[in-house]
């Protein structure tokens, strides 16, 4: 017998999985384009985070799109390796909507600090690069958690360690490295992901949830492709303003007999039902309780 599709295991996975997927398609997806067109890094430069602001003007959708492009196998390999690992502590505590506001708003601030620096550090300002990689991201998820639950052990070959040691240990890395790395813009960007990662752990803990405003833009954002079923429209075309205006008579639900405000409080929670996941979404006893009571008014 034949074990779940893949199309299936991917929708069924959690956050983590589907970034790691995500990222390794576009990754092999860049790759292969780019040998067939051979083109060299032309049409991967257009989704990778320049230094320049002429052009960053043009293509300010790189803030977010250099994340999910990668250099090398070794390069996406510990990316996501390390992102599977912390990624899986973040989940055991917060919603994947979270985790993903963390990943996104990371690799953000780790883009926003790399274009900073070679526009105003004078070291980096006669130099201009692109910037790939989810390493900020990563480094976002990784200081986050260790810095909201810093005695959390965990098993590091033989030894057990706390996460604000990992945490603390692999920021002190990066910045140790950045005078004499070849890579100072990559190291700078981990920086800014680690950054955003300690600030918004210590905000979350002190009850401020500083990445709020960015679920509600993505929600937002996702609501404006979701269309409501004609069924739905026509149900509160039907019911809500007729019921709104005249709820007069008590209404029948499970055989007993409810009050002329039971009734409307029953009937606005069928209709913010439909507001949020659309007519289809009712059981078969809610839409004849919205029939009947749109029958009997």
């Amino acid at each position: 017998m034949a074990g779940p599709s893949l199309s299936y295991q991917y929708k069924t996975a959690n956050i983590v999985v589907k970034l790691i997927v995500i990222n390794v398609l576009v990754w092999i997806g860049f790759m292969l384009l780019e040998w067939m067109l051979n083109s060299g890094s032309i049409f991967s430069q257009w989704f990778s985070l320049p230094t320049d602001l002429s052009r960053l003007l043009i293509q300010p959708w790189s803030l977010l799109t250099y994340a999910f492009l990668h250099a090398g196998f070794w390069h996406i390999f510990w990316n996501m390796l390390i992102l599977y690992w912390f990624g899986q502590i973040v989940l055991n505590l917060f919603t994947e909507k979270r985790f993903l506001t963390i990943y996104l708003l990371g690799a953000l601030a780790g883009g926003v600090l790399f274009v900073l620096a070679y526009n105003l550090f004078p070291v980096l300002i006669t130099s201009s690069a692109y910037l790939v990689g989810a390493s900020a991201a990563v480094r976002a998820i990784m200081i986050f958690i260790a810095a909201y639950t810093p005695n959390t052990e965990v098993r590091v070959i033989f030894f057990n360690v706390k996460l604000w040691h990992i945490g603390v240990f692999v920021v002190l890395t990066d910045l140790i490295q950045i005078p004499s790395s070849g890579n100072a813009g990559g190291l700078l960007a981990h920086v800014g992901g680690a950054i955003f990662g300690y600030v918004y752990a210590q905000q979350l803990s002190k009850g401020n949830d500083i990445g709020l405003w960015w679920e509600r833009l993505a929600d937002s954002f996702v609501n404006l492709f979701k269309s409501k079923p004609k069924s739905a429209k026509k149900a509160n075309m039907k019911t809500v303003y007729k019921n709104q205006a005249s709820a007069q008579k008590s209404t029948y639900r499970s055989g007993s007999r409810v009050s002329k405000n039971e009734q409307q409080a029953q009937i606005d929670a069928i209709l913010d039902k439909i507001s949020k996941s659309g007519y289809d979404s009712l059981s078969k006893a809610e839409k004849d309780f919205l029939f009947k009571a749109g029958k009997d008014n």
